[in-house]
């Protein structure tokens, strides 16, 4: 008597897709699509994307690569928290040349709303710099990087940390001790975020 063949179940079938969006910060934008056999384990899972893939504008955005991490799921969207960005490899890369000077600072911020993100600044001077140049530079960096995590809320803060508005803040208070040629935040890291989080949602980025 012939033995009966197991069916094999299609796993693919039994999955679901889940539409993963942005932060608020970046307008909950729809960022991926992710196969899930159980909704619930989709959390945690870290996504990469880049700026380019959510705005659509600048092709030099695609140096930005930002992290966002799935926080919860409602129906079939799962929602994230953000998790940090970077320069790509390449873009830093390409910033640094011979003959210049580059100071880099890194500090965890407080911000409004009790979110602790570490921030990773970095300023490149169009020639040498001696160390009295980079002491003021990074006094400058903390000032004003201080003053805008302790005045906002995470959201918001996030939202200026990629889109180099605290960079350009840095600039031009640096630029009166030296002559740059590049200041920008290269990367971001939320470290700790409080137990009873109430997000502010802040005005979309502009499509």
């Amino acid at each position: 008597m012939p033995k009966k063949v197991a069916k094999v179940r299609d796993k693919w079938k039994l999955k679901t897709w889940l539409t993963v969006t942005a932060s608020p910060s970046f307008g909950n934008a729809p960022i991926s699509m992710v196969p899930v056999t159980d909704a619930e384990k989709a959390v945690g899972r870290v996504i990469e994307t880049t700026l380019y893939d959510i705005l659509k504008q600048d092709p030099q955005h695609y140096a930005f690569k930002l992290f966002f991490q799935i926080d919860g799921v409602e129906g079939q969207t799962a929602h994230t928290v953000f998790k940090g960005h970077e320069y790509s490899r390449e873009f830093l890369r390409s910033l640094i040349r011979r003959g210049s000077s580059m100071s880099d600072f890194i500090k965890d911020y407080t911000t409004k709303d009790g979110y602790v993100v570490r921030v990773y600044c970095t300023a490149l001077s169009q020639g040498k710099m001696n160390s009295s140049k980079k002491h003021d530079l990074r006094v400058i960096m903390d000032t004003v990087i201080r003053e805008k995590a302790s005045g906002m809320n995470f959201e918001g803060f996030v939202q200026e940390l990629v889109l180099q508005k605290v960079a350009s803040d840095v600039y031009n208070e640096a630029k009166k001790v030296t002559h740059l040629r590049h200041v920008g935040v290269r990367k971001s890291k939320l470290i700790s975020r409080p137990e009873a989080r109430k997000v502010e949602q802040v005005a979309p980025v502009a499509a």
